[in-house]
């Protein structure tokens, strides 16, 4: 069973409609011990990282997304969720989860320590229908997804790991933009699969491919 983390700052009836589509069967709730049975995890998020922590701390699923990662249990996070799963971010200066290592930064100051954009014409937020091309040898998440299909992305910083080896795919929007991320049990997309037709629907049938086998409607 794939359960979905409703922690107030999540696009949660997009990612419900999604899995609906596709056959999958889901739990979704604000308790962690609903949670603690399924399968795999999908963590969306849209809006601010600073208020996103607050509302992790105070639902208790900062401490249970920790552990559920130390355990090595399937997670992906989706748009918000593939950055606060992260150290640290500058929106709101706010320490994050610490599930991979690295920082999230905002466009803005990556271009200028790039020397790109000078002239303004890329615009934050980067939103809209962007294409991916696989680094580091692609992901089995992204198994019959051709690369350089397009995606919908919303965002306005950018996650900067610690270790490139995580990217498994990136657009090019001035600079190299992490647009998945995948480390042991953990993956991210910073585009929202949910809201990007066909791939993206693949997408979530491999993360959720077990459930779509047996046909369990049990958690």
């Amino acid at each position: 069973m794939t359960g979905i983390v409703d922690y107030n700052a999540g696009n949660i009836r997009s990612v419900e409609h999604a899995l609906d589509a596709i056959g999958v069967p889901f739990v979704l709730s604000k308790k962690t011990g609903e949670l603690q049975n399924c399968d795999r995890l999908i963590f969306p998020g849209v809006g601010d990282a600073s208020y996103a922590m607050q509302q992790l701390k105070l639902t208790g699923f900062d401490s249970f997304l920790k552990d559920w990662a130390a355990a090595g249990r399937p997670l992906i996070g989706i748009c918000l969720g593939s950055q606060i799963i992260f150290d640290h971010s500058e929106e709101g200066d706010v320490t994050c989860l610490g599930l991979i290592k690295g920082n999230i930064r905002h466009f803005a100051d990556v271009w200028k320590e790039n020397g790109i954009n000078a002239d303004g014409t890329l615009k934050v937020p980067h939103m809209g229908w962007n294409d991916i091309a696989y680094e580091n040898g692609g992901s089995p998440l992204l198994d019959g997804v051709p690369e350089h299909s397009n995606f919908y992305f919303v965002h306005s910083y950018v996650i900067q790991p610690d270790d490139g080896n995580v990217v498994k795919a990136y657009a090019d929007y001035g600079i190299q933009v992490p647009a998945v991320v995948e480390c042991g049990s953990i993956a991210a997309f910073q585009f929202h699969p949910e809201k990007s037709g066909t791939y993206g629907m693949q997408i979530l049938r491999n993360y959720c491919k077990a459930d779509l086998s047996k046909g369990d409607a049990s958690c």
